[in-house]
């Protein structure tokens, strides 16, 4: 029998019971009871002198809040614990717990060769704005983020200038993968867009599952994927 997926205030009720408390106690220590094994658990673990159809029926409150489902082989109905109920309660809270650690992308950075060029290219042709921008030695910390969510993610055009980062970002073109990727709503529309303010691109518009990407030559040093959610 499939799992009942049941609303929280079933399984607080069938909680509610001492009964059926003891009766997941001891499904818990050993799954697959026949309702007689169960009878004689509650009685000789619990005395819990209670009729066979009692605690049918409280097996079937259990089942029906999705805590017990059951299985037939033969002549025998076996009963099993189900904990799935108990754990979407437990994360509708946890979930919510402030003291929980939550972990988000705040910061993602793509290397160029030239920071002044690069900000021109990103906030005047791509469209992005400018975040941060504070001197640190002879580069600046400069930050652009997306004008529809000026608190969310900031992409820092960083300089390049470390020895490991130049061969990486050839070997990278050589071989036409991106160096990362953003979102667009039409690809086709931003690809016409900005094919129109002389941006080159290495891939046109292609349709590849549940996407469609295009690649373009940000003019620093790396090529930029765009990419539309088809489905």
């Amino acid at each position: 029998m499939p799992i009942v997926l049941a609303v929280v205030d079933d399984v607080f009720k069938a909680l509610a019971d001492r009964t059926r408390r003891k009766i997941l106690d001891e499904l818990t220590e050993q799954n697959g009871q026949t309702l007689f094994e169960i009878c004689g658990r509650l009685t000789t673990k619990h005395n819990l002198a209670s009729t066979r159809q009692a605690i049918s029926q409280h097996l079937a409150v259990l089942e029906s809040a999705g805590l017990v489902r059951t299985r037939r082989q033969g002549r025998y109905k076996f009963h099993d614990f189900t904990p799935d109920p108990l754990e979407r309660i437990a994360a509708r809270w946890l979930t919510a717990d402030p003291r929980r650690p939550r972990m988000r992308i705040h910061l993602s950075s793509v290397f160029v060769d030239d920071q002044d060029k690069a900000l021109h290219f990103y906030t005047e042709v791509l469209g992005f704005v400018k975040k941060h921008e504070v001197p640190v030695g002879e580069y600046r910390w400069l930050t652009v983020v997306s004008p529809d969510d000026p608190d969310g993610t900031e992409l820092l055009l960083e300089p390049d200038d470390h020895p490991a980062v130049k061969p990486y970002k050839e070997a990278l073109v050589s071989d036409g993968i991106p160096a990362t990727a953003f979102a667009v709503d039409d690809v086709q529309a931003e690809f016409d867009r900005l094919r129109g303010l002389g941006v080159e691109f290495t891939q046109k518009p292609t349709a590849m599952g549940p996407v469609i990407t295009a690649v373009l030559d940000d003019t620093c040093g790396n090529l930029i994927q765009i990419a539309q959610q088809t489905e």
